[in-house]
């Protein structure tokens, strides 16, 4: 039994994965493009948000039964295809949903209180105190968009915090949950974040008719998947005040390239690091052990 690491992984994972008798081999710092070659001979390959699993690498797969994403989101894999192949996906999905809500929160609070802003400005010898007017996150109204296990954690947060949290799924009623449509979170929401997958129906679903019914005093913040917002449509939103400003951890291409956006000075950005916390690798290295003790063995 043979096991490919594409993407790293926590290294006290790979040692107990070892421990079951199951060689592995850690190709994570191989050149993606390599890897289209080398899968033919692994059962499992076990993968995070940098390596595509598309049909030309299934079709390499000659021994694969299993197919584990180290995190929530699976559209870097072909997965209809795999399947059709007879190998078998899974994720981790609950591991990292504590690190990318908190993670949304920081980009709320960082825009909120002008962090980056004022941080650059100090380190420039500025002392730019009054320009620096913030706003209270207290007794604000948090608009989920996405009830799944990362937005139900932010939901958390986001009463903690003395704010009030309505949310939109139309796939899930949660209890104790203030449940309403899109264009009512869009039109009542101080801050918009976004935890849904990246399908057909999602992509761009925050576009400029969306941005239209925002708040102008709104914070839009993405630490999903690039493609559910409109990145032309949100640079026009910023530029002409339709909101106030965004948070993105993600992006329609990645790495991004140097834009218009970039430029913004109302918008903060981290590189896709969502579930990229020591406690997040550990669950997720764990999780990966789980899943490979259960299916094969």
């Amino acid at each position: 039994m043979k096991v490919l690491i594409a993407d790293p992984i926590a290294k006290t994972a790979i040692a107990e994965i070892e421990r079951c008798g199951i060689e592995v081999d850690d190709l994570s710092s191989l050149p993606k493009e390599e890897l289209v070659d080398k899968v033919g001979v692994y059962d499992c390959m076990v993968v995070r948000s940098a390596t595509k699993v598309r049909k030309e690498m299934i079709d390499n797969m000659g021994k694969m039964k299993l197919i584990i994403r180290g995190g929530v989101g699976i559209d870097n894999i072909d997965v209809s295809y795999a399947e059709e192949k007879g190998i078998k996906v899974m994720n981790t999905p609950a591991a990292s949903s504590i690190s990318v809500a908190e993670l949304a929160l920081a980009h709320m609070l960082a825009l909120s209180r002008h962090i980056v802003k004022g941080s650059i400005g100090i380190k420039e010898g500025k002392w730019e105190k009054k320009a620096l007017k913030g706003v209270e996150l207290f007794g604000k109204t948090l608009g989920i968009i996405g009830l799944g296990r990362i937005g139900r954690e932010l939901a958390k947060r986001g009463k903690a915090l003395g704010m009030k949290v309505i949310a939109y799924d139309p796939y899930l009623k949660i209890e104790g949950m203030e449940m309403v449509d899109l264009d009512t979170l869009l039109k009542d929401s101080d801050y918009i974040s976004i935890h849904t997958p990246l399908t057909d129906e999602t992509r761009y679903l925050i576009e400029k008719n969306a941005f239209e019914k925002m708040k102008k005093e709104a914070i839009l913040v993405n630490c999903a998947r690039g493609g559910v917002v409109d990145e032309d449509a949100l640079v026009e939103a910023l530029k002409e005040g339709k909101i106030a400003g965004a948070g993105l951890d993600v992006f329609e291409v990645e790495p991004p390239n140097v834009s218009e956006l970039m430029r913004l000075p109302n918008v903060t950005f981290t590189p896709h690091i969502g579930a990229l916390t020591k406690e997040a690798q550990q669950r997720i290295g764990e999780e990966v052990v789980k899943i490979i003790k259960n299916e094969l063995q």
